[in-house]
């Protein structure tokens, strides 16, 4: 592997991570249609997400992290750094979601994402639910949903929480126009351990610090733009924004998305992206990842379909074996999370 720090043989990997996730989204799927056809993407989070997360309740969430967690690890992702909101089941949902992941054997890296759209109450209980979740020995960050959802006061204070337990803040950056301005408020409290989740409107020199994370599937998803990672001076890392966990689909999406718009742009470089997951979770550099095809080498794995994990260790136990879960069983889950979908969307 061209750029890989770690020793593997030709069909392994350590574990992959995904750098931003939604786990509540895997009970979105199925849901019903939207009251109207959004024309925009603040009507997609109105008419879409932020029905769904006003309508999540704690039995929602435990279905959906296992249900998340289990596909992760079925596609070789051992590490989920996840930002979750639910307005309506704040209190003791980060351990909701840091015991469901734990269960299936999938490390995460949690927050709640702080906003000011249910006011000021929300707000604060969105931060004490970080603030408890770090302060018992959670493995997590500060997460606030955007600027443009957050008054400066909310934006400060999550500043000062992350700085208080030593971690970074998870925050969508101008993801949307709507959010174009974002820079201007998060410039002097931004800091090197932040991940800017999708850059799509920002400037090339926009001055934030942290690593941008892109998300190019969700970004066309909701017509937002494509991010146009390489010109940014920031460490670049891959997510999915909830839409499942497969970081080899993700690297070769990120790769025709980049080479639509530069022929020379070349698979080494949307590699590194989603090797830099390993930088925001180093204990996935141990996590071995038994593949279907031989070589995992980025020239091969952008023009090769159905990439499968086999096996898959973490921090070395077995997780996967054969395709199949060791130490939960994947159909009762599906199960469970089919349950948790309806009633989801009987709610909608």
């Amino acid at each position: 592997m061209t750029s890989s720090p770690d020793p593997m043989v030709a069909d392994t990997t350590p574990g992959l991570v995904c750098a931003h996730h939604h786990l509540y989204s895997a009970l979105a799927r199925g849901m019903p249609s939207p009251p109207s056809t959004p024309t925009n993407f603040l009507s997609v989070l109105e008419q879409v997400w932020w029905r769904l997360d006003t309508a999540l309740d704690l039995d929602m969430l435990a279905a959906s992290a296992k249900l998340g967690a289990l596909e992760a690890l079925e596609a070789g992702c051992t590490a989920i750094i996840d930002h979750h909101e639910s307005p309506n089941a704040i209190d003791g949902s980060l351990s909701v979601i840091a015991n469901a992941c734990a269960e299936v054997g999938v490390r995460v890296v949690t927050c709640y994402g702080v906003t000011d759209r249910h006011g000021a109450d929300g707000a604060r209980r969105g931060l004490e639910e970080n603030d408890r979740f770090l302060r018992e020995g959670g493995r997590g960050m500060v997460g606030v949903h955007a600027a443009f959802t957050c008054s400066d006061d909310t934006l400060a204070a999550a500043a000062e929480l992350a700085v208080k337990h030593g971690v970074g803040v998870h925050i969508h950056v101008a993801e949307g126009p709507d959010d174009a301005g974002a820079v201007s408020r998060l410039a002097a409290l931004s800091a090197d351990d932040w991940l800017l989740v999708h850059g799509v409107h920002l400037r090339d020199d926009h001055g934030l610090r942290g690593t941008v994370v892109h998300n190019p599937r969700s970004n066309m998803n909701n017509s937002v733009g494509y991010a146009r990672p390489t010109r940014f001076a920031n460490p670049v890392a891959l997510g999915t924004d909830g839409i499942g966990a497969d970081m080899i689909a993700e690297f070769q999406l990120a790769f025709v998305a980049a080479r639509a718009v530069d022929v020379t742009f070349s698979p080494d470089t949307a590699w590194s992206w989603l090797e830099a997951g390993w930088a925001l979770v180093p204990e996935a550099r141990v996590d071995r990842v038994t593949w279907s095809y031989s070589p995992m080498e980025p020239w091969h794995l952008a023009y090769t379909p159905t990439v499968r994990a086999i096996d898959v260790d973490i921090d070395g136990e077995a997780a996967l074996r054969n395709g199949v879960a060791t130490r939960v069983d994947a159909l009762e889950i599906r199960a469970k999370a089919a349950e948790q979908a309806n009633r989801l969307h009987s709610r909608l």
